[in-house]
Order: structure tokens, then C-alpha cells, then sequence
């Protein structure tokens, strides 16, 4: 018989147990990408409550709370519809974030591609924003929405976020959206992360946290931890990682706290017993996780459009703060 449970803590003991881990998260999110593939809408994670099949939270056809209402109109206009349907996250980091023209955005788990799509709108034509992902339907349907968007300052990369392909020093903000409790190693994680930013860098992220212990049948399934939950980290735990591998003044605003009512919402189709609700409530909740690689950032270069005309189209002079210093 398959042994269906996970590791008790956030981070597997071995080597095969975070194989098998990414193996269970690459098989649900491949389902998901192919249902989206194939137009079946109703596997929106985005969408109304009763279209939810729950992808990021529980395995029924139902409303999930992790990931229902996360963009607003004005967010998702002009963005792919798949890209919203594909959409598994638990927050919106891009609306939380502080990224500005210019800069070179990473995105952890990149999925569909919507938060990709939001950012590299956000940076302009003269930043980039990057997406990074470990499952070939993800990266497909991500792909097929850049295309869709016409968006030319977007790239996608298959790859492992605790091996990030890309050199030190390269990006100046990254985002994630409900990825990191996905992760056997979030150690390997942040201290990626931590490299890849350049000096001054922002690490800000959307995740499930928890506060206090899980009860043991929620932290040893597998079903829980593919969806978002049984691998989350412990509040204060995540902010002494992210202290560990080099990042200062971490911090985590919440976004959502979750009830009893979705307690079970997450626990249907999962086996549990959903008198287990009780003891989950109020432990678990989706939180925006700041925190700054130290150094001096390097001064933003101001593209050379903005340098000929002020807010009002006046001539602006070069010596002017921030245009040649």
C-alpha cells in the first residue's frame, strides 16, 4: 500500500522524500495546467465560489478559501483569462510589493503566469520580469499566456526553486505566490533567494503560515500539504529562516485568517475527519512575508524617455535628483 503521508516537519529528512514531494506537487498542478489546457473553466481556483475546485486547498469540487478572490477587475483587465484560471495562489504579491520601472522581478513558481504578467507590467519596458517553474504543463500554459498579452519584457524558466537557474546578484525583487510551503527544503529556498538578489534586494512573497502545532492528521497528508497547508511554516520559524540565511528586518502582514468554516472547506476530500476542524481554526492563515537582502541598492537607471520631460512636459534638466547621479 502507498504510503500517502508526509514528513511531520516543513522540511523532509531525505533526499527521496523531497523527490516524492515534487513529484505529488508536479502531478497536481499538471492536472490543473491540462484542465485549463483543455478549457475545462471550472478548474478556476480564481473563479466564483461555486466554479473553485479547490487546487491550491481541498481535492473536492469545491469552494476553496486559500485561493478564492485575488485579483479585482481592474488587476485581471486585459490579462489572459487562462492565465487567471490557472492562478493557485493564496495572496497577490505584485498589488503588495513595491516594484518599480525598470527593475528585474523573479517569480517562484510561476504557474500560469498571472502574477509574471502583473509584474512585468508594473517594472515597464526597460525591467523584466521572470517566472520560474518545475512542471512542463505549467510552463506551457504560462508560455501560451505571454504570447496572449503580447508581453515582451517576460521570460519563463523550468527549473527547482531551491536551485534557482539564474546567476548571484541578478534580480531586484522576488515574488512567490503560495509556492514556498510547497517546498521539502525551504531552507535551500530562501538561501537562494538570498543569492539571487542583488544588494538591496526584496524578498516579497505571499504564503500559508501557521501559528502553533497542526494537529498530527492534517501534518502527515499528503493531500494537505499539496494543498498549501501541511507544509506551511510556523510563523516565527519562517521569520528565523529567513534571519539565518542573511536577510534583515523580515516580517509577515496577514492577509487572511481562516475560520472553522474553511477549516473544513480545506478538509473535504482529504479523509480527515472533519471534527479536525476545530483544532485547525484560526492557525492557519495567508500572509505577505517582507524581509531585504542587505547593501546599498544599485540606483535605478531612468529610461531616457522620462528624461526629456517632467509630470507637466517640461524640459527637465539632467542634473536634476535621480537623472544622472
Amino acid at each position: 500500500m502507498t504510503d500517502n503521508r508526509t514528513p511531520a516537519s516543513g522540511n523532509p529528512a531525505t533526499a527521496g522524500d523531497i523527490g516524492a514531494l515534487r513529484e505529488s506537487v508536479q502531478a497536481r498542478y499538471g492536472e490543473a495546467a491540462r484542465r485549463v489546457a483543455t478549457g475545462a473553466a471550472g478548474a478556476a481556483c480564481c473563479g466564483p465560489a461555486d466554479e473553485s475546485s479547490g487546487c491550491c486547498g481541498a481535492t473536492s469540487e469545491s469552494w476553496d478559501p486559500i485561493t478564492a478572490n485575488l485579483y479585482d477587475e481592474g488587476e485581471a483587465a486585459g490579462i489572459p483569462i487562462e492565465a487567471l484560471l490557472a492562478s493557485l495562489g493564496c495572496g497577490n504579491p505584485t498589488a503588495l510589493a513595491d516594484l518599480h520601472e525598470g527593475e528585474t522581478v523573479l517569480d517562484l513558481g510561476s504557474g500560469g503566469g498571472i502574477d509574471v504578467l502583473l509584474s512585468a507590467r508594473r517594472v515597464g519596458p526597460t525591467g523584466k520580469a521572470i517566472g520560474l517553474d518545475m512542471t512542463d504543463d505549467m510552463l506551457a500554459v504560462a508560455l501560451e499566456n505571454r504570447e496572449r498579452a503580447g508581453a515582451t519584457n517576460v521570460e519563463f524558466l523550468k527549473g527547482h526553486i531551491e536551485s534557482i537557474p539564474l546567476p548571484a546578484n541578478s534580480v531586484d525583487v522576488i515574488i512567490s505566490n503560495c509556492v514556498i510551503n510547497l517546498s521539502g527544503d525551504k531552507r535551500a529556498v530562501l538561501r537562494e533567494a538570498f543569492r539571487v538578489l542583488r544588494p538591496g534586494g526584496r524578498f516579497a512573497v505571499s504564503d500559508v503560515i501557521v501559528r502553533g502545532a497542526l494537529p498530527e492528521p492534517v501534518r502527515r497528508s499528503m493531500a494537505m500539504w499539496t494543498g498549501c497547508v501541511a507544509g506551511a511554516l510556523e510563523e516565527s520559524e519562517f521569520l528565523g529562516l529567513l534571519r539565518e540565511v542573511g536577510f534583515i528586518d523580515p516580517s509577515i502582514e496577514v492577509t487572511r485568517a481562516y475560520t472553522r468554516a474553511d477549516a473544513e472547506a480545506l478538509l473535504m476530500g482529504t479523509g480527515i475527519d472533519l471534527a479536525v476542524a476545530a483544532d485547525v481554526e484560526g492557525k492557519i492563515i495567508s500572509g505577505f512575508v517582507r524581509a531585504t537582502k542587505p547593501g546599498a541598492p544599485a540606483k535605478r537607471r531612468v529610461p531616457l524617455a522620462s528624461l526629456a520631460t517632467g509630470a507637466a512636459g517640461a524640459a527637465v534638466a539632467c542634473c536634476a535628483p535621480g537623472c544622472c547621479n
